[in-house]
This record gives C-alpha cells, sequence and structure tokens, in this order.
C-alpha cells in the first residue's frame, strides 16, 4: 500500500499459522478425498511445514494424530504413508489387496461358482472348458500363456453360472490378478512342477463339474485354492 510520501510499504504483520488441529483437518480431508492415494508417501515435513507455515512440532503432532486414526503410517527412515481405503473405491481396494488376501477370498467364492457351474454348464460350456485346458496344458513352462489360460479358466466358470453378481466379483478378483505386486510373486511361485500340478487339479474340477458332482466340485476347488495358498505361503516366508 502507499504511504505518505507516495511510497509503498510492505505489510509486515506475520502471517497467520495453523495450528495443529488446522493442519490436521486439511490433511484428514486431502487424505480422504483422494490428494494423497493408498500406501502414497506425504511430502517430507520440510515441504509440509513450510507449505502450511507451521512448526515441525506441531506437523508432528497432526501427522500423530493422523496416525492414530488410522490414515496414515509413520515409518521410521522412509516417511509417511496413507494407509486410508476408501471401501467405495475399487481401484483403492484392488492395491490394498495381498496377494494371500487374494486367494482368502476366492476361498469364499470359487467354491460355490463350481456347485452353480454344475446346475448350468452346457455342452458348449465344456467344449470352451476344453479348449482353455489345452492352452494350459500345452504351455511348458511358459508363464504368462498359463496365467492368461488359468485366469480365463477361473472367469468362465463364473459366466457359467449366469449370475452377474458373480461375474462381477471374479472380474474385480482378475483385477487383482493383474496387479504390480501378483504378478511378482507369480514369478516366483510358478514353475514346469507347479504349473503341471495346477493342470492336473483344474481338470479334476472340469471333470467333477461334468459329472454333475456339486460338492466334489467344490471339494476340488478347495484343493486346487489350498495348494496355491501354501505355495504364497512359503515365498513370502522364506
Amino acid at each position: 500500500m502507499l504511504n505518505q510520501t507516495g511510497g509503498t510499504t510492505h505489510d509486515t504483520k506475520p502471517k497467520p499459522r495453523n495450528n495443529a488441529s488446522d493442519l490436521l483437518a486439511i490433511l484428514r480431508r486431502e487424505i480422504v478425498e483422494g490428494r494423497y492415494g493408498h500406501n502414497e508417501r506425504l511430502p517430507a515435513e520440510r515441504e509440509l511445514a513450510d507449505r502450511f507455515t507451521v512448526a515441525r512440532g506441531t506437523l508432528r503432532e497432526a501427522l500423530r494424530q493422523l496416525e492414530e486414526a488410522g490414515l496414515v503410517e509413520r515409518r521410521p527412515g522412509s516417511g509417511t504413508y496413507v494407509s486410508y481405503i476408501d471401501e467405495e473405491t475399487p481401484r483403492a481396494v484392488v492395491e490394498a489387496t495381498r496377494p494371500i488376501d487374494l486367494v482368502d477370498a476366492r476361498f469364499a467364492l470359487e467354491p460355490h461358482i463350481c456347485r452353480l457351474a454344475v446346475l448350468q454348464a452346457t455342452v458348449r460350456d465344456f467344449d470352451r472348458a476344453e479348449a482353455v485346458l489345452r492352452r494350459m496344458e500345452t504351455c511348458g513352462s511358459d508363464i504368462n500363456t498359463f496365467a492368461e489360460a488359468d485366469e480365463a479358466f477361473h472367469m468362465m466358470l463364473a459366466e457359467i453360472t449366469g449370475n452377474p453378481m458373480i461375474k462381477w466379483m471374479m472380474t474385480q478378483v482378475c483385477k487383482v490378478r493383474g496387479h504390480t505386486q501378483w504378478a511378482q510373486v507369480r514369478g516366483k511361485t510358478l514353475n514346469t512342477e507347479m504349473i503341471a500340478r495346477y493342470n492336473r487339479e483344474h481338470r479334476d474340477i472340469l471333470d467333477a463339474i461334468r459329472a454333475r458332482e456339486p460338492e466334489l466340485a467344490a471339494e476340488r476347488m478347495k484343493t486346487h485354492l489350498g495348494e496355491a495358498r501354501m505355495s504364497l505361503m512359503r515365498v513370502t516366508q522364506a
């Protein structure tokens, strides 16, 4: 503004500083609204303190409260990471789901898919399933070809049920299987021996469905998923 002599004066009043409660509210809103996604690292403390014009102690108090609320996780020597998951955002759920979580979810879904497939499968469905099995059985040690055919087989069983909700749920399962962390684990668990074992289990499942034995088909699916779970556990505990 102008002073009495016509010159310009500078406003020397200090900028208002946020307190811990103000900062907590701002960061909470930004996290919940998606400015920072799940497992994303927040900016460094110095950067956040400068941005919000707060002392480092004030910032740390706000981060402490965010951690208590389950919105962030503070990792010593690494930084502060968002742990909040918007349950209504499928992408966030996909990114937060570990391979072992996925297998456990499949235990709740796929055995019953087999029971329903027994009731609904047609000759055409069995022909399609045979074609997918042949792709898996002739892939040798090609992990990518096996993985694609494996996913197609399990998705096809869901489609055979004719249930739109089940098909949607299996689509979400396939999205998780396409995530980077699943691809990394798959590379560690799949080899020629495991592919051959999974192929036998897939054929056993299809044979039980073809024989119209719902509980046998469900049990064989449980055996198959149990094998996959044990394989994952061996990798993660190594």
